[in-house]
């Protein structure tokens, strides 16, 4: 798998860099500003660009518009997005577009190797994958009209790790169950959001996007 890192601090963007080595992943290219990531996908054309929020000029929102212009550009292509601090609204609206190949994960996470590699396969993958901390202030944003309402409390617990992008293995050890529950709590998920078996759909990232439009 081959990435390009966006952020502004050289630190940043080094640690990040040495983490996804030491796990075999291929760091194409870094870039400090929204336009060095531009010209850095474009040369690379890697499986997943990993980008601050914030950066420069303003450090508002740059590197969500850069996100945008690279989804635009390049839809196959995965995108991380860091932040520093939860957001769970701009989560909503950049994943409920289309949650397939993307991640919002907090920048506290780049330190959890293991999770962190996961995640950012996951997206190159094409799956999703959502920072814990995002997925419960969704989870309290919830309507009250809640196309969720038929799943049981168990079932909303797979499908958040799920939305965190956690494998079935990973989701039973989390839940402490044996992977053949998991297996049967995500059939009853598919079925109870009338999500079939289709050859182009991914059916995890639309529960996922079900998952998001409930909450947004």
């Amino acid at each position: 798998m081959r990435v390009v890192i966006a952020d502004d601090s050289t630190l940043v963007r080094e640690g990040i860099a040495t983490f996804l080595r030491r796990a075999d992943v291929d760091v194409a290219g870094q870039a400090a500003s929204p336009e060095e990531l531009l010209r850095a996908v474009a040369d690379h054309r890697p499986d997943v660009a990993i980008i601050d929020i914030r950066m420069p000029p303003t450090f508002t929102d740059e590197g969500l518009r850069a996100a945008h212009e690279i989804r635009a550009r390049h839809p196959e292509m995965g995108i991380v997005i860091l932040t520093q601090d939860v957001e769970a609204g701009t989560a909503a609206r950049l994943l409920a577009e289309s949650p397939a190949g993307l991640g919002y994960l907090l920048k506290d996470r780049v330190g959890d190797l293991d999770r962190f590699t996961e995640s950012v396969r996951r997206v190159g993958e094409g799956g999703s994958a959502l920072d814990p901390e995002v997925v419960s202030l969704l989870l309290g944003r919830r309507r009250r009209e809640d196309p969720l309402a038929e799943l049981t409390p168990r079932e909303r617990e797979v499908l958040t790790l799920m939305a965190e992008g956690r494998s079935n293995n990973a989701m039973a050890h989390a839940l402490v169950v044996t992977d053949r529950a998991v297996e049967k709590h995500v059939t009853a998920i598919f079925s109870k959001l009338d999500l079939p078996p289709a050859v182009n759909d991914h059916r995890r990232v639309l529960a996922v996007l079900a998952f998001l439009r409930s909450a947004a």
